[in-house]
């Protein structure tokens, strides 16, 4: 069974598969039901986040998709892509789709110039992040530590396997935050070196000041794999983020990932180098 989010991508692809492999535009099929273009298309780009089963059927219907087996896949594909994940119980600290696009990928590719990684932080980097960065109640800042600890829990998850995650951080980074607090510092760095030694799914990189100029310097980005759907690339902003999965995107980020991990310390070195930091 696919996760919601994966399954609402699956979902999409095909809605639109079986548009075009009837003949009809957008503007045809709505026409044909007497909705209105954008409905379909939001059916077609995702951002119909609870498909309605009933809504699905009649479109496979009007596609004349005859086949019995194939309208019932798609149709249990649509009841996958209208369950909620824990994500939702987190709505008023969590925006946007990041959350439920980083639960259903198998790999992970990342680089961070200014931030420790989400998925790497320590509780009180998350809550000192969250301050530094204008939350101020303290009731809303409980709220995203909280939701920070559950989505860290898909690194130790067994079914399925966790992402293969391969985090690359600048490390401006890591002295931005020994320039605020010492005591945090040395806790999270510790939480580094200990995640680059131990045998998980995660391979951490460093990427020092004296690289100098590099590919990434337009930005942090992740790079989302899956096996049952295509790519995205992830910017993220201060509301939400830009999300890009047209092949030429994801090529470009693949590529200056790769440049990137040629710049980054052999990740062998990395825990020796975090324990130096804080020596």
């Amino acid at each position: 069974m696919s996760s919601p989010p994966i399954a609402r991508r699956q979902l999409s692809a095909q809605m639109r598969q079986k548009r075009l492999d009837a003949g009809m535009t957008l503007d045809d099929a709505a026409e044909a039901l007497e909705w209105s273009p954008t409905k379909i298309s939001n059916i077609e780009t995702g951002r119909s986040k609870y498909p309605a089963v009933s809504d699905i059927g009649l479109l496979l219907d009007t596609y004349r998709v005859k086949d019995p087996q194939e309208k019932d896949a798609i149709l249990n594909l649509t009841r996958q892509a209208r369950q909620r994940g824990w994500w939702n119980r987190y709505d008023d600290v969590i925006t946007g789709a990041y959350t439920s696009l980083e639960a259903g990928a198998t790999s992970l590719r990342l680089y961070e110039p200014q931030f420790i990684p989400g998925l790497l932080q320590v509780s009180d980097y998350t809550a000192a992040v969250s301050h530094a960065t204008l939350i101020r109640d303290p009731d809303e800042v409980d709220r995203v530590v909280e939701a920070r600890a559950e989505r860290k829990k898909i690194l130790d998850r067994t079914d399925p396997p966790p992402p293969d995650v391969w985090a690359i951080i600048d490390e401006h980074a890591l002295r931005l935050l020994g320039a605020s607090d010492r005591e945090l510092h040395r806790r999270q760095v510790e939480h580094l070196a200990e995640m680059a030694d131990a045998p998980n799914s995660v391979t951490l990189q460093v990427l020092p000041t004296s690289a100098g100029l590099h590919a990434g310097m337009g930005g942090p980005f992740v790079i989302l794999d899956y096996d049952e759907a295509a790519a995205t690339v992830f910017l993220e902003t201060n509301t939400d983020g830009l999300y890009l999965d047209k092949a030429p995107e994801i090529d470009r980020y693949r590529r200056i990932f790769d440049r990137l991990v040629s710049k980054a310390m052999d990740p062998d070195d990395v825990a020796g180098y975090l324990r130096s930091l804080i020596a």
